[in-house]
């Protein structure tokens, strides 16, 4: 799905064990991780003898039918996913859970996030005789798996693990256990939820373990994987070489308002980043504050309790947009700014508004909507962004890859807010966007990854570099030369 904001996420894993309706259950909570996926859906259940499974494009509603769950009524253990394609082509054979049956035992294998030492790997892998279904980087982990000599399939998980690189979380089933595991770097979550009936689940979010009634247990930390079975739940460690790096990007944009993350609640930490942006970039004789829905909401409230201004609604999203209107062409996802998106004349006529959103990537999307706002009458349209510039691609799991994609790669604030119409144009410091969330971890940036504001990459580039490095534009360069780097090019720490 191309949302009208410029940034999509790759994916929302879910996994349950021992309920007797685990199918139904894994289906409410992919519902409520829909955010972040919209391309394709799965689930693969099991009986604790055979897995059988089920997968499609499009929304959860439209990839998977009644009648499909009604034929997984008798499995206990169960396995989801919601797919955005940051890596691999958009077909229903890269949607996930992909699921394989050995000469041996089968298994099943979701992820969220992006490889970024796939490619040399599947290259070595098919140099060794594997051969990949899908163009899906996901695949790689039970190649890996299957070609290790490690006594069990958790030493051969644990094995492959220590040989994959970038953000991850995984969700693995088998007839025997389900498993969770987490990148060395905890840039992307995985949370361990409990029911009452004893049942243990596995999500992306905590939103997940929230709408099915159950209990938070835990998060998964950094380098650690869960193994949940019928003797219970046990937490390991796969690598002792961590260093905390959750990604900023989950608090500011792609996590759920009612989700915690590492003890933090994202709808207080995005107030909380609206409160710190108008501490250091207020807006002179403005009339009131709006949001654009609907990520930037919890924002643009924090910043108008801290400027003493109204919050008011002068835009409202179309709730109701059909697939219809969500296209992969830049052309029309920019026609379609209007269709989902439009402004409330008798608020803003006449009017000088703080318009507050989470971030400005491509630059498209901002000048439409302040030009819709001063096609409703404003006066002044003051742009204030609650995250630093997005001047770096990302490669963990963000649909934003390239710097050609980044107009803060080539463009000061000041041209920005030429460019977009803007009165004014303000960004949150990086250094406000940590306080902000307040993790303060003893790690770089107390324990965020804020590579995209940054150029500082926690889990290195591997195959991704040297077309990275070949196409920085000057002011990254320049960025990168006057700030002190914690973590070289392959992730290494300088300290």
């Amino acid at each position: 799905m191309y949302d009208y904001s410029g940034l999509n996420e790759e994916c929302g894993v879910f996994g349950i064990w021992d309920h007797p309706e685990a199918a139904q259950l894994t289906y409410m909570g992919l519902h409520s991780l829909q955010h972040r996926g919209q391309e394709g859906a799965g689930i693969v259940c099991s009986d604790g003898e055979s897995l059988v499974g089920q997968r499609g494009m499009g929304l959860l509603t439209e990839a998977i039918s009644d009648t499909q769950l009604e034929s997984f009524k008798s499995y206990k253990h169960a396995i989801g996913h919601v797919r955005y394609a940051t890596s691999g082509n958009k077909g229903i054979e890269n949607i996930q859970p992909f699921l394989y049956h050995f000469y041996d035992m089968s298994a099943a294998v979701c992820h969220n996030g992006n490889l970024i030492n796939a490619q040399s790997l599947k290259r070595s892998l098919e140099h060794q005789g594997s051969i990949f279904h899908s163009s899906s980087d996901t695949e790689v982990i039970m190649h890996l798996i299957r070609r290790s000599k490690a006594p069990t399939f958790e030493d051969a998980l644990q094995e492959s693990l220590r040989k994959i690189k970038g953000g991850f979380t995984f969700a693995l089933l088998t007839k025997d256990a389900l498993y969770g595991a987490v990148d060395p770097n905890a840039i992307r979550p995985l949370v361990v939820g409990k029911m009452k009936t004893g049942a243990y689940i596995i999500a992306s979010e905590t939103c997940a373990i929230d709408v099915l009634g159950a209990e938070f247990v835990q998060d998964i930390h950094a380098g650690e994987y869960v193994v949940i079975n019928d003797e219970g739940i046990r937490v390991e460690s796969y690598t002792r070489h961590t260093t905390t790096a959750i990604s900023a990007m989950e608090y500011i944009y792609f996590a759920r308002p009612d989700s915690t993350i590492a003890g933090k609640n994202v709808h207080a930490i995005r107030k909380q980043s609206g409160k710190q942006l108008a501490q250091e970039s207020p807006a002179d004789n403005a009339d009131m504050v709006i949001g654009v829905p609907n990520s930037s909401l919890s924002a643009a409230s924090g910043y108008a309790e801290e400027s003493g201004l109204p919050y008011e609604m002068g835009l409202v999203k179309n709730q109701y947009v059909g697939r219809t209107f969500i296209q992969p062409t830049q052309e029309l996802r920019e026609q379609g700014v209007r269709v989902k998106l439009s402004a409330v004349k008798d608020i803003v006529h006449n009017k000088n508004i703080v318009l507050v959103d989470d971030s400005i990537v491509r630059g498209t999307t901002s000048r439409r909507i302040v030009q819709m706002l001063k096609d409703a009458g404003a006066n002044e349209v003051h742009v204030r962004i609650a995250s630093p510039e997005f001047m770096f691609p990302s490669f963990y799991g963000i649909d934003v890859s390239t710097t050609a994609e980044l107009i803060s790669a080539n463009k000061s604030p000041q041209e920005i807010s030429e460019h977009i119409g803007s009165d004014s144009l303000a960004y949150l410091t990086v250094d406000g966007l940590i306080q902000s969330i307040g993790l303060n971890e003893d790690a770089p940036y107390s324990g965020l990854c804020v590579e995209s504001f940054t150029g500082d990459y926690p889990a290195g580039l591997y195959d991704y570099e040297s077309d990275y490095l070949e196409h920085l534009s000057e002011r990254q360069k320049e960025y990168l030369t006057n700030h002190t780097q914690y973590f070289d090019k392959e992730g290494n720490l300088n300290v």
